[in-house]
């Protein structure tokens, strides 16, 4: 029988505890009515027996107290909430336990921003990992050794997994079942949960929040220049220009302070604008890839699938049920 143990940390998600606990059980239900042992021991571990959670609003009882478990199979650790930093600081005990049962080989399983408590073990050093879309920037100022993937539903490197952002963990945690037991299972268990199971991208869902938060001024005001003329065509030797920069040097100072290249910069300002367009609008492709300086229809469509994972037919169709086709 697989031990699971989904840690119970301060200032964590309840939803994020319950529904590990809940899929994992309900598979040993499957796995019964089937006429089989239930496959999963599934604990609710904490540093202590009570978790007061949302300011008190709710309470989590652990099943079993983190100095009293040896040994286990599957680490769950849910999404935090609220400031991060606190958040680790809070949990700071779960840590050690976390590395200790790794390196006797466990695997770990991180859901949504129960990343950021994922990576301050160090175990993600070096390796892929994804989180929520909105703390990617804040995320790779915390850890720049971890490799954050846009857009990625899921990661596993190494007998670790994380996953991306809020309900993106279902398919993660459907995943572990797949592993666990087998295909057909996992299948049963998406049905009953009503989870895609093949979804493997949360780039429909983000938001691109240009990152400010540094302390390049130049490079403040080129982004600032880009958001504010969405239709133009904006070259990156134009750019390089106003900041009185040589271009390769304002294209490293641009990498460095956004993590983003001058062009996927203005790619993803761009889409952006086209998305909200593509949201409360009834335009047509062609209207909104002119209003964001493309001319070229085939390249419009490839870049906005790249950043969305959708094709702009698509994306308009799932957004905006008044769009005209």
């Amino acid at each position: 029988m697989k031990k699971v143990s989904i840690l119970v940390p301060e200032s964590s998600v309840m939803q994020a505890i319950a529904d590990p606990q809940y899929l994992f059980s309900a598979v040993n239900q499957f796995m019964a009515v089937s006429g089989k042992k239930p496959l999963f021991d599934v604990q609710l571990v904490g540093v202590k027996k009570e978790v007061k959670l949302n300011d008190g609003m709710f309470s989590v009882t652990t099943t079993q107290l983190l100095k009293d478990t040896e040994e286990t199979d599957l680490i769950v650790i849910p999404a935090l909430f609220g400031d991060m930093k606190s958040a680790i600081a809070q949990n700071e005990k779960l840590l050690p336990w976390i590395n200790k049962q790794y390196n006797k080989g466990a695997e770990v399983a991180s859901l949504c921003v129960g990343a950021f408590l994922l990576a301050s073990t160090g175990l993600l050093d070096g390796k892929k990992c994804s989180t929520h879309w909105g703390f990617q920037n804040e995320f790779r100022e915390m850890f720049p050794s971890v490799e954050v993937t846009d857009g990625s539903i899921i990661t596993e490197e190494q007998r670790i997994y994380t996953s991306g952002g809020a309900n993106s963990y279902w398919n993660l945690l459907l995943h572990l079942v797949e592993k666990y037991t087998d295909r057909p299972t996992a299948i049963l268990a998406s049905k009953y949960f009503a989870i895609d199971i093949d979804r493997e991208s949360q780039a429909s869902f983000a938001m691109f929040q240009g990152q400010k938060n540094h302390n390049d001024e130049v490079i403040r005001q080129a982004q600032e220049f880009i958001e504010e003329n969405i239709q133009e065509k904006i070259t990156i030797d134009e750019l390089a220009e106003k900041a009185v920069l040589g271009r390769r040097s304002f294209e490293r100072r641009f990498k460095a302070a956004t993590n983003n290249s001058v062009l996927e910069y203005i790619n993803r300002v761009k889409i952006e604008f086209a998305k909200k367009s593509f949201e409360t609008s009834r335009k047509n492709i062609n209207e909104v890839m002119y209003d964001v300086g493309y001319t070229d229809t085939k390249a419009f469509r490839t870049i906005f699938k790249k950043i969305t994972g959708l094709n702009p037919i698509e994306y308009r169709n799932k957004y905006n049920k008044m769009a005209v086709n």
